[in-house]
């Protein structure tokens, strides 16, 4: 064999070997992102579930400043954000809040708004008993809502935190939602 086709031939083997590699890397990287946040205690993600609350002693001598973020996704033309940016609440104070939403496009869209806590040790003590990321938000052209949201903070929140961030960010899953509902019916 010459010696330029026993290079291209390792040059080769190398670039597929690279390509796998690198695929094989894209497929890791969820797993390793949340082991690394939950290492770093960083975009802690709070239940995905409504939890039920219970009469609880309210620490009347804690107070707990709570931040409320919203984004929305890309290019989605809806205005979202918190009806309030922040708040005071004592831990175990069940507490009742909104973000609102408004469709600025001429046609209805879904969207599903997903959660994050920070500091993410604070994410197991941020219970919402009910929260507009439990379901997905239809609206119609031009429409808007007030997304409803009640929770509270479990009094066994550590001294050390005097602040929670809860962070909305909303996605447009009107694609998904048809292609479902076209599937659904081709079955």
């Amino acid at each position: 064999m010459s010696q330029p086709t026993k290079s291209n031939r390792k040059l080769l083997i190398g670039l597929v070997l690279g390509s796998i590699g690198m695929f094989g890397f894209g497929f890791a990287l969820v797993p390793l992102y949340d082991v690394l946040c939950d290492t770093l205690g960083i975009n802690g993600k709070p239940q995905g579930t409504a939890s039920s609350y219970e009469a609880v002693v309210v620490d009347k001598e804690r107070t707990i400043t709570i931040e409320f973020i919203a984004q929305v996704q890309g290019s989605m033309p809806w205005k979202f954000g918190p009806k309030v940016n922040r708040i005071q609440v004592h831990p175990g104070e069940l507490t009742r809040t909104a973000f609102l939403a408004k469709n600025l496009s001429a046609k209805p869209l879904v969207g599903q708004a997903i959660p994050s806590v920070s500091p993410g040790q604070g994410a197991a003590y941020f219970n919402k008993t009910e929260c507009f990321c439990f379901n997905q938000q239809p609206l119609a052209a031009k429409a808007d809502a007030e997304l409803p949201l009640i929770f509270y903070v479990d009094p066994d929140l550590p001294d050390s935190i005097k602040t929670l961030t809860l962070s909305y960010t909303l996605y447009d899953i009107t694609d998904k939602q048809t292609a479902a509902i076209e599937q659904g019916a081709a079955r």
